[in-house]
């Protein structure tokens, strides 16, 4: 009879292993960094520069429609890929009838990984440990439509190692950076010892075109969007004076909207992406909002007032601010750093929340967390979905 080494432990189910596979404690923003491309244009003087590029002096109509969509739009300035020497040699991409797809494709396979790799960079650097200790990447774009994508060029830019596992995700538009974060919870809450990059890059490029007196929603999208990268690294059980805690994130959700599917649509065509977003949209999200943060909160059980929470909300327009904080019966200033983000970047999808969650950092460096423990990142986008997580403020930002 054969018997089993002495040292041999028991026989080990699978609930052990899986309980040994779990992290301990929540996931937690351990790092924030973000990027823009080098064109910055001021909104006072995009119309100008927008029918100059794309020839349509023709339409001043339409251009001073867009002036005044600009005026309006609280924004005083914009980071951009696109510029007159970009134009010159694609001069295809200013007609939305040409086929240009394939040029816009290539351009982008190669510039939304470099963006990501500025901000990716500079968040390794803060967080303190190497990129090889990266052991998940989550890279959300609605630019990049080549395989292997920009997920796998970014791995190779930053030098992380072979057995990193990747996710890409792909137009999920305004909403997607959230998506990438609720992901990034749960792979660090479920593998013990994960560290997750989290990585968002939009370069505009791919929907830039001329005007059309027949679409007036793509002259809203001209106003309004930017470029620009955000990376954030997310683990459980930070290690003592290795790493600081900046928010720890206690619960994720999604929640669709009802009756919303044909409200906020993108798709690639031949002559770039075509977007739309129907009126009435941020009535919409108003009305489903305090849903969406009741659900939330009930599934933790916390009990909170929606004027003691900090704000994390991604600026799709300041009309969603200003009835979101009206649905909501928010004090003045409760979307400050929303706001800040809005004016100095305007919207750039996925990746503002990066963005904003940022400036909120910055803030509580500056000013302290004043007692702030509870808040909420949400995010919206084509379906029309809501993300939302709650975060709590961690230990490296509080007493700072």
């Amino acid at each position: 009879m054969l018997m089993a080494p002495a040292h041999q432990a028991a026989a080990t189910t699978t609930q052990d292993i899986r309980r040994a596979q779990r992290a301990d404690g929540p996931a937690t923003v351990l790092a924030i960094a973000t990027a823009n491309p080098e064109t910055c244009i001021s909104q006072d003087e995009y119309a100008d520069f927008y029918f100059r590029v794309t020839n349509s002096e023709h339409l001043p109509q339409l251009k001073d429609k867009l002036k005044r969509i600009c005026k309006k739009s609280g924004i005083e300035n914009r980071f951009t890929y696109v510029n007159e020497e970009v134009l010159k040699a694609h001069p295809e991409f200013s007609d939305r009838k040409l086929s240009s797809l394939d040029a816009r494709v290539e351009i982008a396979s190669n510039a939304v990984p470099e963006l990501a790799a500025a901000a990716a960079s500079k968040a390794i650097a803060e967080w303190g440990r190497p990129a090889t200790d990266i052991t998940h990447l989550i890279f959300s774009t609605y630019s990049d439509l080549k395989a292997p994508s920009s997920d796998r060029r970014l791995a190779s830019l930053l030098g992380l190692r072979h057995t990193v596992s990747r996710t890409i995700l792909s137009l999920h538009g305004c909403y997607g950076g959230c998506r990438a974060l609720q992901l990034a919870k749960e792979l660090a809450e479920n593998n013990r010892g994960a560290r997750v990059l989290v990585a968002c890059s939009e370069i505009s490029l791919i929907a830039f075109h001329g005007p059309e007196e027949c679409c007036l929603d793509n002259m809203v999208s001209h106003a309004l969007f930017g470029d620009g990268s955000g990376a954030v690294i997310v683990g459980a059980d930070p290690v003592d004076a290795v790493e600081r805690p900046l928010f720890e994130m206690a619960f994720a959700s999604q929640i669709t909207a009802p009756d919303s599917e044909g409200a906020i649509t993108v798709q690639h065509m031949k002559g770039g992406m075509d977007f739309h977003i129907a009126r009435g949209v941020p009535e919409m999200l108003a009305g489903n909002i305090e849903r969406c943060l009741a659900h939330a909160f009930d599934a933790v059980g916390v009990a909170a007032r929606w004027k003691d929470l900090f704000w994390a909300v991604h600026p799709g327009g300041r009309r969603i601010l200003d009835l979101i904080e009206e649905a909501l019966g928010l004090d003045n200033g409760a979307t400050a750093a929303s706001r800040q983000v809005l004016r100095e970047f305007g919207n750039m999808s996925g990746t503002t929340v990066i963005f904003v969650l940022n400036e909120l950092c910055r803030r509580f460096v500056a000013d302290g967390a004043k007692g702030e423990d509870w808040g909420a990142l949400m995010a919206f986008g084509p379906g029309v979905t809501v993300e939302m997580i709650l975060l709590r403020v961690a230990s490296g930002l509080k007493g700072k």
